[in-house]
């Protein structure tokens, strides 16, 4: 399998939330003693070139930028120790976000889906190579909007890490190669605006950007 192409053969996106103590504390949320798992559809992929959409269910979509993994074998029940031996590569990648509705279900006591799900909600950069990434747990990342610094972080400061979060997501479900995992985001998430550009960037390691625009009706 070429793992560039992870975004059309992958099978699924499983996320991870508040794996940083300083966002879950900006949200009012505890920081979690396990990981804290949910899934995005493969249909919210997108690639530079095209644009996050706001849809018109929302009013608050949030920007969350992320170090992602590009499973590279079947990863089934594996140890922390080998888990490594699993990854295929990296990407940064955005968790965007209905804040609005990810409240109300929260509130209720509803599943997030739909304020994860929709369509345009997961950019990604192409396939970073683990020769690219030597250390997850050593780098940094940063998003802009409109060249405003919004987000800052470092992989260091995660509360599980890469190694115990696959171990993890292997013991609940199968990872097949192609599936990405999303590790969480750091503090300083915010809302984005149609007309707008978000820019986030993972050490010097590589640079997105993607406009945002209202969804046509």
């Amino acid at each position: 399998m070429d793992l560039r192409n992870f975004v059309r053969l992958g099978r699924k996106i499983v996320a991870v939330g508040r794996n940083y103590r300083e966002h879950a504390a900006e949200l009012g949320n505890p920081v979690p003693t396990t990981p804290l798992l949910f899934l995005k559809p493969t249909t919210s992929y997108i690639e530079e070139g095209a644009s996050v959409e706001i849809p018109a269910h929302t009013s608050d979509v949030h920007h969350e930028v992320e170090l992602a993994i590009v499973i590279g074998k079947k990863c089934s029940r594996v140890s922390e120790d080998s888990a490594m031996d699993y990854v295929g590569g990296y990407a940064l990648a955005l968790d965007m976000t209905a804040r609005d509705l990810q409240g109300a279900a929260k509130k209720s006591g509803k599943p997030w889906s739909v304020s994860k799900g929709f369509d345009t909600f997961c950019p990604v950069s192409k396939l970073l190579t683990r020769e690219q990434v030597p250390d997850p747990g050593q780098l940094s990342l940063w998003l802009d909007v409109d060249g405003t610094r919004r987000q800052r972080g470092h992989t260091k400061d995660m509360i599980f890490s890469v190694p115990y979060l696959l171990s993890y997501i292997s013991e609940v479900m199968t990872l097949e190669p192609g599936d990405l995992v999303l590790t969480g985001t750091p503090e300083g998430v915010g809302p984005v605006k149609a007309g707008q550009t978000i820019t986030a960037g993972l050490d010097k390691i590589v640079e997105i950007k993607f406009p945002v625009r209202a969804r046509d009706s």
